[in-house]
């Protein structure tokens, strides 16, 4: 016969079991839980980690870098657009296989302007430190090919650079001939770091393959010298360029199109 005593013994045990069952559950459920998160945090490091120390600036059929581009990373946050519509028009296609003939003067001073839906952006060229680059650039803005085009992306983390020059606004366009590097040791250039200002060409991240794409520093931003730095934004220039970068970009990870439309409604290059 069970006593009193007893029975209080083997109900405080079964109280107990019940209890370390309950408590074992709730770790192994803790446990999947927090195995969860861990996978899909350290999902979103490797993607921030590949993003942002890659310090690649690619433009010109470049297909891998038109898809990251172009595939957002998070909930967009609604901003106003600081810029006003585009003139009417259409992109111009150009294509060669040949980088056009020497046609400027490489003693000349030459100037490109960007009037963007967003504010007039000069920009003083360095012809004699990248004639290839600026003779390019003369053609180009001569055929039309930059007028109606959208500045397809903004940076904001890292490396802080909009970036323009594709007339498929994907980052993989181009005007099917390539540029080589030049004044890849401009004095302007030191630590590693392009300085706020600057104008650099985009590649594919191999030496000799830009096109027409090109970024502009709004920001000092630290890469390696490897993008031709062919001109800097004046003054003005630069105050139009901050209100862009201001405006973010709509991915809200860094790295996107940007919030404001920026379209060049004409681009031209005029001998000083």
């Amino acid at each position: 016969m069970v006593t009193q005593e007893q029975r209080k013994r083997q109900l405080a045990r079964e109280k107990f079991l019940r209890q370390q069952q309950r408590r074992t559950a709730a770790r192994r459920k803790a446990r999947v839980r927090n195995s969860v998160i861990a996978s899909v945090l350290g999902v979103i490091v490797v993607g921030s980690v590949a993003l942002y120390t890659s310090g690649v600036i690619k433009g010109d059929d470049d297909k891998t870098n038109a898809s990251a581009d172009t595939t957002p990373a998070a909930s967009p946050t609604p901003v106003e657009d600081p810029c006003e519509k585009a003139a009417p028009g259409k992109v111009k296609e150009v294509s060669s296989k040949k980088e056009p003939a020497m046609t400027i003067d490489k003693s000349a001073d030459y100037t490109l302007k960007l009037a963007t839906t967003c504010g007039d952006i000069d920009i003083p060229l360095k012809t004699a430190a990248a004639p290839h680059t600026v003779n390019s650039f003369n053609y180009l803005a001569g055929k039309g090919y930059f007028d109606h085009t959208k500045c397809h992306r903004l940076t904001t983390n890292g490396i802080y650079v909009l970036q323009c020059g594709d007339p498929t606004g994907t980052g993989s366009g181009g005007p099917g001939y390539t540029i080589p590097d030049e004044n890849l040791k401009d004095k302007s250039l030191k630590n590693n770091v392009y300085p706020a200002g600057t104008v650099a060409m985009a590649n594919t991240s191999q030496p000799n393959t830009g096109g027409s794409q090109f970024f502009l520093v709004y920001q000092d931003s630290q890469l390696p010298p490897n993008y031709t730095p062919f001109g800097t934004v004046s003054a003005e220039g630069m105050k139009v360029l901050e209100k862009i970068a201001a405006a973010g970009e709509n991915t809200g990870a860094g790295d996107g199109a940007p919030n404001a439309t920026v379209v060049i409604d004409k681009a031209t290059v005029s001998k000083s």
